[in-house]
């Protein structure tokens, strides 16, 4: 049986991006009236990026993989979110851009080369290695981080919340 990367690819994203928006809902609820924005700039250590560039990245992860398999350009975000407000839009907007792909553009794409530039080089792929060796498991390391972050700053969380499955 072929792989469908369609199916390892865009209701994975969409499931993780819909709790990942829910976890700011918690944050915002969380934070009451001192605000949850100031949560933005939190960070797991020195080194690493802050909350708001790990949902930046948590979109463009899913938006970058279904158009490298696809071919369909993607749109390009600025970058210039302030607000949890901001960055929910922007999980909305990467929602839907995903789902308006065809699965017809990603299915059978298994053997498409995906070649990806760093500043020291390049990494090539071929489309289903990408999905499961790159674009799922950095997917996971941002959202993952995002939730860290809010738990660490007290933000009432669980595992159902990062599933996706909380009431």
């Amino acid at each position: 049986m072929a792989t469908e990367l369609y199916d390892l690819t865009v209701p994975v994203f969409t499931r993780a991006l819909k709790a990942l928006s829910g976890l700011l809902d918690k944050a915002v609820e969380h934070a009451g009236e001192t605000g949850a924005d100031a949560l933005l700039s939190n960070r797991l250590a020195e080194d690493m990026h802050p909350l708001v560039k790990q949902v930046q990245i948590a979109c463009d992860g899913p938006k970058l993989c279904v158009a490298r398999l696809s071919g369909v350009e993607a749109p390009v975000n600025e970058d210039t979110e302030t607000t949890i407000p901001e960055l929910k839009a922007r999980i909305a907007a990467t929602l839907d851009w995903i789902g308006s792909v065809p699965r017809e553009a990603i299915d059978g794409q298994e053997g498409r080369d995906v070649v990806l530039k760093f500043p020291g080089g390049e990494w090539p792929f071929k489309g289903q290695a990408y999905v499961i060796g790159f674009a799922l498991p950095n997917f996971f390391f941002h959202v993952t981080t995002a939730y860290d972050l809010l738990r660490q700053a007290g933000v009432p969380l669980g595992k159902r919340d990062f599933l996706g499955a909380a009431g």
